[in-house]
């Protein structure tokens, strides 16, 4: 589990959103800085951090079931991911970012001029 975590820092610890690995059972056992900074902590299941409405939709019930990540877009445009972690079924991914926060991020560039 060690390397699993460490591999998750390594991948999602600068993603500008919340990112976390939870077990099936719906508890933290890591999270990158930003969601930490927002409650996410580990050793607390994920559905006791915030009001229980933001926690409707969630999918990751179907993406066990289907073994494929599972995205919505809410109606303010946060995309929220939950993700399998190949060759494991006991843990996931679940991250979210709101396009609507990034500051300062050109987040598609116009293409260069033909000269």
């Amino acid at each position: 589990m060690d390397e699993l975590i460490n591999a998750f820092y390594l991948m999602w610890e600068n993603f500008p959103g919340t990112a976390r690995l939870i077990r099936k059972d719906r508890t933290i056992i890591a999270s990158n800085a930003y969601a930490k900074s927002v409650g996410f902590v580990t050793d607390v299941r994920c559905v006791s951090v915030g009001l229980p409405e933001i926690h409707k939709g969630c999918r990751v019930n179907e993406m066990f079931k289907t073994g494929r990540y599972q995205v919505v877009k809410s109606e303010t445009g946060r995309l929220r991911y939950w993700i399998p972690v190949p060759g494991r079924d006991d843990v996931y991914v679940h991250v979210t970012i709101d396009p609507n926060s990034i500051d300062g991020m050109v987040l598609f560039p116009a293409p260069a001029e033909n000269k």
